[in-house]
């Protein structure tokens, strides 16, 4: 079975898992991750674009390498090649936990219980929840699914279907460096700005695809495609941008504006100006139009390495016939030399 199949059968049966699993609550890979990340920058943290990018290497590096180790171990047999992207993708995709910590807020709120709610919300996203009512923490939650849509799903699942294995680890850690370090605090301005760079690179491809299946599987494509178009560019982030913008369209809400992240105020633009003020049930359609986006998400990248296979196969296929011929000359060659009478 070639890389794309495998890739297709176990970017599925991954998904899945994640879908019927959840992440574990102890000694999940992306935490493991995160605590080697951090010993890392206890040795090499300099207020140093050069030291901080020296971090992003070793870690992003490592983990792309160990994902390459592992592929190419397992890549005589064909099952223990698909179990293999099956738990990686299951070890960096986040769909089911971000599902849950959302409905867990909407539940809150939906009972009355704004408290409980200010609570649970750093689970989900860094901002201030004191400075939050129920409409404001409701706003929060979705913007805070649609942009991990992105990164927490689609993003991986692209460069699963570009890269395999060490695609996805890779994606993975470079998300996770990037909310490690890549804030603009006075400790990670200079350190984490390769970290955050990088991501902006590596969450391009994902945020787009995110944006237009958002506008495909939610309930007003057309005002998706319209506020992705207008105001994506107004946000700040190069990828959270389309994505939001996208997800206000397709729920018909409005997103952006105030918001608040370790007691500093920003003013964010707003997002699809013709929606209304999100209000509580709109957390659970978001939930929904997310867990479709990740299951389209996961059609258009098994299609794409599906496809890429069926173009390089008969490449591969050329380029061992080469190298066949140049073997088979070069025996006959020698048994011209060996022969009784041949030349010396």
């Amino acid at each position: 079975m070639g890389a794309d199949r495998v890739f297709a059968y176990g970017a599925a049966a991954g998904l899945l898992g994640d879908l019927l699993l959840g992440d574990p609550r102890r000694g999940h890979p992306v935490a493991v991750f995160g605590r080697a990340a951090g010993a890392v920058e206890r040795v090499l943290w300099r207020d140093h674009r050069g030291w901080g990018a020296l971090h992003t290497a070793v870690c992003a590096g490592g983990a792309v390498a160990l994902g390459a180790v592992a592929q190419r171990v397992v890549r005589p047999s064909t099952a223990a090649s698909v179990a293999l992207t099956a738990a990686a993708t299951w070890a960096v995709v986040g769909g089911t936990s971000l599902a849950r910590e959302a409905r867990v807020i909407g539940r809150a709120l939906e009972a009355g219980d704004v408290e409980a709610a200010r609570a649970r919300l750093p689970h989900l996203c860094g901002r201030d929840p004191q400075a939050l009512d129920a409409d404001g923490i409701a706003r929060a939650v979705v913007e805070s699914v649609a942009e991990n849509t992105s990164d927490a799903v689609v993003g991986a699942l692209v460069w699963g279907a570009v890269g395999g294995v060490p695609g996805l680890v890779g994606f993975r850690a470079v998300n996770t460096l990037d909310a490690m370090v890549g804030h603009r605090s006075a400790r990670y301005r200079r350190y984490g700005w390769a970290s955050a760079r990088l991501d902006d690179v590596a969450g391009w491809p994902g945020a787009r695809l995110t944006a237009v299946l958002a506008a495909v599987a939610g309930s007003d494509t057309t005002g998706a495609v319209r506020a992705w178009r207008a105001d994506a560019v107004k946000h700040p982030s190069p990828n959270a941008g389309p994505v939001e913008a996208s997800f206000a369209g397709a729920l018909g809400v409005r997103l952006g504006g105030t918001l608040s992240y370790g007691g500093r105020v920003e003013h964010r633009p707003v997002l699809n100006g013709e929606g209304r003020s999100v209000e509580t049930g709109d957390i659970e359609r978001a939930v929904r139009l997310s867990r479709r986006v990740g299951w389209l998400a996961l059609g258009v990248s098994a299609a794409t390495a599906l496809l890429r296979g069926r173009i390089d196969r008969p490449q591969r296929s050329r380029v061992d016939q080469a190298q066949r011929s140049r073997v088979d000359h070069a025996q006959r060659s020698r048994s011209a030399v060996q022969r009784p009478g041949g030349s010396s």
